[in-house]
């Protein structure tokens, strides 16, 4: 289904029976990252999800993007199907959004899960994702997922699993260079660490052990910043969780929305 956001087309999905659950993609990505995910959870949930601008099947929206840019648009779309009130999760880019929206509608929130997201970065951390954005202007799609291949997917799942990783790379072919560049961008300089202790709902912050770019110390960061927080890092994994162990992600996603 589509909506029309200040003349941005938005696609949106539902999936399941139970109280809402919204969730919000990575970078680069879309609605679909989730499918494994929503199989375990559509018993028990009323899944919300969407492709953010610039994605999927949205409106490819030329220009600079700004993180309010997509905070905006998950509002409308709980106003767009009248929701008031919801579980929120979101994975890497879409754990940055969350946050921000967190922030700015916290009022609409029932519980939050943040997942391989950032937050208080150090200017090591800041340096080395302004290079992987100027390595996307420059290369694209396809050459930003060949340079990082190794770094979201362990080496075994890799090994057997060359079908999920040739998905991805046809994925990254399909991607829009200009507005993956424009969303990159807002993950790369956006930073809400100093904020993050004005979030009051019940959170969740999880990560991979070995997830560099969203890494455990960042983690540690929101965890400490954001009262009665949980932390869980999943062993083993690297950022691209919702591939390699979607079964891992929606046990422990899962456990902590059925709480409320």
């Amino acid at each position: 289904m589509m909506f029309d956001h200040d003349g941005v087309k938005i696609y949106y999905r539902w999936d399941g029976e139970g109280p809402p659950l919204t969730l919000v993609h990575g970078v680069g990505g879309g609605n679909d990252a989730w499918d494994s995910v929503v199989e375990d959870l559509k018993r028990d949930f009323r899944i919300l999800r969407l492709d953010l601008r610039g994605h999927g099947q949205s409106d490819k929206v030329k220009g600079a993007y700004t993180v309010w840019d997509f905070v905006s648009d998950v509002k409308a779309l709980l106003d767009h199907v009248g929701l008031k009130r919801t579980r929120l999760a979101g994975f890497s880019l879409g754990g940055l959004i969350v946050q921000g929206f967190a922030l700015k509608h916290q009022e609409y929130i029932e519980r939050l899960a943040i997942m391989a997201a950032v937050a208080g970065r150090t200017p090591e951390e800041f340096a080395r994702v302004r290079e992987r954005l100027a390595h996307l202007t420059a290369k694209g799609p396809l050459g930003h997922f060949e340079a990082s291949v190794d770094r979201w997917f362990t080496p075994g799942f890799r090994a057997k699993n060359p079908d999920v990783i040739a998905r991805r790379r046809r994925h990254a072919e399909r991607m829009d260079p200009e507005c993956y560049a424009a969303a990159y961008a807002v993950l790369a300089e956006t930073d809400f660490a100093d904020r993050l202790h004005e979030i009051k709902v019940p959170t969740l912050v999880a990560t991979g052990e070995f997830d560099v770019g969203s890494n455990v110390r960042m983690s540690t960061v929101m965890h400490e910043a954001i009262a009665g927080s949980k932390l869980h890092i999943w062993p083993g994994l690297k950022h691209s969780m919702l591939f390699e162990a979607p079964h891992d992600v929606s046990a422990t996603l899962g456990a902590f929305m059925r709480a409320g």
